[in-house]
């Protein structure tokens, strides 16, 4: 049996999730998300535990199973708590605004980014140098934050660049002359 699809997910009090076939929704007070189960599995909710059970004991059912079982962990842990990435913009003139749903990015190009925010994602900038990306999906927190970072990843001469919070970026020496 899958070791991680065979712990139940306890439901928090305020959460409260609906299931029918392999369709799943989640709601809660950070928000709802809707999800459909990996083929091969199911999902049964009795006394505020939500258990995932698997079609089949071969490799490729013992995977899925601990697939279903993380993905509606994070939906129940995304509505009751939500998710958090945080960014911070390092180099001289670079900054960062939020106006209204767009992300205004000022990275050293020639033209200003504009980043449209997606609706569950909460963005908030703090010093002008640092975002904070907060929603109940996973996938999609970390999608945008993986977004915002590419348009200017940091390069290791310099370090300038876009890094999340405590990332370490190896540093180089440049070029030296003989």
């Amino acid at each position: 049996m899958s070791r991680i699809g065979k712990i139940p997910v306890v439901l928090p009090p305020k959460v409260k999730m609906d299931v029918s076939g392999r369709k799943v929704s989640v709601e809660g007070p950070k928000g709802k998300l809707q999800l459909e189960l990996p083929p091969r599995t199911r999902l049964t909710v009795e006394n505020g535990k939500a258990q995932v059970h698997r079609d089949g004991d071969d490799a490729q059912a013992k995977a899925l199973h601990g697939l279903g079982r993380a993905l509606v962990w994070n939906m129940v842990k995304g509505v009751s708590d939500g998710f958090v990435k945080k960014l911070e913009i390092q180099g001289v003139g670079f900054k960062a605004a939020v106006q209204g749903k767009i992300v205004n990015l000022s990275l050293g190009f020639s033209h200003p980014i504009h980043y449209p925010i997606p609706d569950q994602i909460k963005v908030t900038v703090e010093e002008n140098t640092k975002l904070t990306i907060e929603g109940p999906d996973k996938r999609l927190v970390g999608l945008v934050a993986a977004e915002i970072r590419g348009f200017y990843p940091p390069e290791p001469y310099k370090g300038k660049g876009v890094r999340y919070l405590g990332e370490h970026v190896q540093r180089k020496e440049g070029k030296t002359v003989q």
